[in-house]
């Protein structure tokens, strides 16, 4: 199959933005969908890609466009489908960009699916096998048969994968998350953390074919074999299909799931709600009707919206144990409501994964915050505020990476003081250190480096004066300058609070 065929499916109303004709007749291998900034690890040569441009903003400019067209060109992609959804139009740099590295660049209009695109390629590839001569390796109809069964039966997907590798004598084969979350493997396939599973990926170093489906950056699947010739490679796409229509099955499944979330979470966020509303929300996301129960909310860089939901989902389902149910709230906020183990007194094991899960996008900042545990239903609003302090003391710890802050963690005062909002931390530093929250002379520098050292000290004057190498009668005198200029004494405890929390606010 070539990119012109696909051009010619009126059904898609496909537009050619560019692209010459020798590109145009390319052979098409596979399909990839994919928002990542840099998808180059996780294409196969050939491949179509498709992507919705959610990575790109126009503030952005030309330098971002050109590292994911130039790793689309290092991989050997075929084309790039751009979709015109997010932008309203595909940008005119990745036109540029895409014509000066020679990839053929498509426009995907709103109506058309991406799913809609991957299904023409695949079923075009399977005529195409059904009309090649015997010799060519491709699935027996009798495994295609099964599986086919399997699938109208709802079979879980370490039983689609032993069946469909069983007549190539069961190869090692995982099916695979971006973040090393291995969601089914062949018997034959030993077991791999999601650490292991990720760093195998990463180098490359057996064969990984990428699973169709409605993925972001976090949640893509593949196939990977640690071999690099397991299995023939038009087989292994027949397989990858037969994963990815298991796949679009999980994710109907998922979107109820979705639906039900959203309203348990537009209930939590209400307060106080109808016990019997809530119990009947809590069902309806298969949670327990009781706890203990810990909210989480993430953001992803400035969006708080659907790629962090997808972000939360995925690190959460790192551990299968604990049920949870995640959705966005009305104001576009991430949040999971997790039934926790009662056993678990360290929380949510949600900082393992989020390194992972963070790798799929390591330019753009991810954070969580985790509430404490609440024993009732009743109490998922106090614990949803619990969880919004959190999140915004794992920004301010970490405002351009990535972390994950529980309640727990705010076990000091610049830990707490981290999750207040950034105006109210410096309207206070200002106003409890008077003329010296501005330093705009070096003698006020000089005295808050004092009160610091003091403080640190724990107002011992013979410590401060040997640190900052003066006389302590110096010492005395500065301490009695800040006194004056912030109106507090610090022979009194509460004060020395009062300027070490300003000083921290800073």
């Amino acid at each position: 199959m070539h990119v012109q065929d696909l051009l010619q499916l009126d059904s898609l109303d496909l537009t050619l933005l560019w692209g010459d004709d020798p590109l145009l007749t390319r052979e098409v291998s596979g399909v990839t969908a994919t928002d990542l900034e840099d998808p180059a690890r996780f294409l196969q040569p050939g491949e179509l890609v498709l992507s919705g441009l959610v990575w790109w903003t126009p503030e952005d400019g030309r330098t971002k466009v050109d590292r994911f067209v130039s790793a689309l060109h290092s991989a050997g992609a075929t084309a790039l489908l751009a979709g015109e959804e997010t932008h309203g139009t595909v940008p005119d740099v990745l036109v540029e960009s895409c014509r000066e590295r020679g990839i053929v660049l498509v426009a995907v209009p709103a109506q058309t699916s991406f799913r809609a695109i991957t299904e023409a390629v695949y079923l075009r590839q399977w005529g195409d096998l059904s009309r090649r001569p015997t010799a060519h390796h491709a699935l027996p109809e009798n495994v295609r048969t099964e599986l086919a069964g399997l699938l109208a039966e709802d079979a879980a997907p370490d039983t689609l994968l032993d069946r469909a590798f069983a007549h190539l004598g069961g190869p090692p084969c995982y099916l695979v998350t971006a973040t090393g979350r291995v969601i089914a493997r062949t018997p034959a396939a030993p077991y791999l953390s999601a650490r292991q599973a990720a760093q195998e990926l990463t180098a490359a170093s057996g064969t990984a074919l990428r699973i169709d489906g409605e993925s972001g950056p976090y949640d893509g699947w593949q196939l990977y074999l640690r071999g690099a010739a397991d299995a023939p490679p038009r087989v292994l796409h027949e397989i990858a299909e037969v994963m990815a229509q298991y796949r679009h099955r999980a994710e109907l499944r998922q979107a109820a799931e979705r639906r039900a979330a959203d309203e348990l979470i537009a209930l939590t966020e209400a307060g106080p709600a109808d016990g019997a509303a809530l119990e009947a929300a809590l069902h309806a996301c298969g949670l327990p009707a009781t706890g203990p129960y810990r909210v989480v909310v993430a953001a992803s860089g400035d969006d708080e919206g659907e790629q962090a939901v997808g972000a939360l989902a995925e690190a959460l389902r790192h551990s299968p144990g604990e049920p949870f149910a995640v959705g966005r709230l009305p104001g576009g906020q991430a949040v999971a409501v997790v039934h926790a183990r009662p056993e678990a007194e360290d929380g949510i094991p949600l900082g393992e994964p989020w390194p992972s899960v963070h790798a799929c996008r390591p330019r753009t900042p991810l954070h969580a915050g985790v509430s404490g545990p609440v024993t009732a239903a009743g109490g998922l609003n106090s614990a949803l505020d619990q969880a919004r302090y959190a999140l915004a003391a794992a920004r301010a710890g970490a405002p351009d990476s990535a972390r994950v802050t529980s309640v727990e963690d705010l076990s000091t005062l610049g830990a707490l003081l981290a999750g207040v909002p950034a105006d109210v931390r410096t309207a206070f530093s200002s106003r409890v250190l008077g003329p010296l929250a501005r330093a705009g002379s070096t003698s006020h520098r000089m005295l808050l480096e004092t009160l610091e050292v003091f403080l640190a000290h724990h107002g011992s004057w013979a410590r401060t004066a040997e640190t900052l190498h003066l006389h302590v009668n110096t010492v005395h005198y500065r301490i009695q300058r800040i006194e004056t200029l912030t109106g507090r004494d610090l022979s009194r405890l509460d004060h020395k609070l009062d300027l070490r929390a300003a000083l921290l606010c800073r």
